[in-house]
């Protein structure tokens, strides 16, 4: 009992940057796609423009 009491703390630390590390990582994601849209996006306008100009 006295092994489990002590393994405990370490083993909650342990879920708690797990969950920390996977939020971030799923934060990257995201934020990696909507820069990726946005770079789409003004690729598209620029597109539209160069070629109306033509």
């Amino acid at each position: 009992m006295d092994a489990l009491a002590a393994l405990l703390p370490p083993a909650g630390l342990l879920v708690l940057f797990l969950l920390l590390m996977r939020s971030i990582l799923h934060a990257d994601r995201r934020e990696r796609a909507a820069a990726a849209a946005a770079r789409a996006r003004h690729e598209q306008e620029r597109a539209s423009r160069e070629g109306g100009a033509s």
